[in-house]
């Protein structure tokens, strides 16, 4: 049991070595994406919102 989690071990550091981690520049302007994608699906989802509580409203009144 114990051979096996110490296999483990090795194994999963060896993984981490072989990691391609990206440089900070490259965090950066992905973060950048996120955001901005998020702040645009926001927008469009608070449009359709206010555009179908508008429509809702005509309708009932």
């Amino acid at each position: 049991m114990f051979r096996k989690v110490n296999l483990y071990l090795k194994e999963s550091i060896q993984e981490f070595g072989r990691i391609n981690w990206p440089t900070r520049k490259q965090t950066a302007l992905l973060v950048g994406v996120v955001i901005l994608v998020s702040l645009a699906l926001a927008f469009y989802l608070g449009a359709l919102d206010f555009a179908f509580v508008y429509l809702i409203e005509q309708i009932i009144i």
